[in-house]
């Protein structure tokens, strides 16, 4: 549907490997990718368990000019907030930017692929539908670090394909901690207790050596050089992970 209604719009393609029905992971995507798009750029994602539901579809302008256009369920609010906010948002209702007939069960095809193409090629966002509230948005819940002198307490946000556990936690509560500058970080999981390197890269660790490191997305994050932090420490998302300052722990 892309290429039949702008067919001279260049059409980049993310991914298609989000985990099915994983909004919070698609979500997190988004948010790692858009802010490097060009402003302006009409952006499209479909992870979208409700599917013919009354879950809304919708799209959206953000503050930096770009549009955003999919399902109301989570999965575009973090990009968008990154864009610099949400400034408008349409339910899609008009039919005459839809495809017919419009399957139940495929809104990817039938509904958000014809309206992020109308907006490529210079529709009006008010005209895919009426005008609804930001505030109204359905937003995903995220549970953020407890942060202490000394501590800090997270669950795993996200798990990728190398078994990289990636939590909410960034400079200012690894800061606000006390852990600026401090290595290595004992690592408590699940009465268990391991010493280790907090490092700039995996260049600074041998093959087989957990780390943490910020990761691109300004995050911590638990790896293993050549091998899976998930599988070593038996983490996988919503574990939570203590992390303190000081020696005592193992080496993993």
């Amino acid at each position: 549907m892309l290429a039949a209604i702008a067919p001279s719009v260049p059409v980049a393609d993310i991914s298609h490997l989000v985990p099915g029905f994983d909004i919070d992971r698609g979500a997190r995507m988004l948010e790692a990718a858009l802010p490097y798009y060009p402003a302006g750029s009409v952006h499209m994602g479909v992870v979208d368990p409700g599917v013919g539901t009354d879950r809304r579809g919708i799209a959206l302008r953000a503050a930096r000019g770009d549009h955003c256009v999919g399902p109301d369920n989570g999965l575009l609010i973090g990009a968008a907030e990154l864009l610099g906010g949400v400034t408008e948002v349409v339910e899609l209702q008009s039919p005459a930017h839809r495809l017919h007939p419009t399957s139940r069960t495929f809104h990817g095809r039938d509904i958000f692929a014809p309206a992020a193409a109308h907006l490529a090629i210079g529709l009006e966002l008010d005209r895919l539908g009426r005008r609804i509230d930001p505030a109204t948005l359905v937003r995903l819940p995220r549970t953020g670090p407890e942060v202490d002198v000394g501590t800090i307490r997270a669950a795993v946000a996200s798990i990728n394909a190398y078994g990289t556990c990636q939590f909410d936690v960034v400079d200012a509560d690894w800061e606000r901690a006390g852990f600026a500058g401090r290595s290595p970080i004992v690592v408590e999981v699940s009465g268990g207790r391991w010493t280790v390197p907090h490092v700039l890269t995996f260049g600074e660790t041998v093959a087989d050596e957990p780390l943490l490191f910020e990761d691109s997305s300004g995050r911590l994050s638990l790896a293993v050089n050549l091998g899976s932090a998930a599988l070593r420490f038996g983490l996988r998302v919503g574990s939570w992970v203590r992390f303190r300052t000081g020696e005592g722990g193992a080496t993993a």
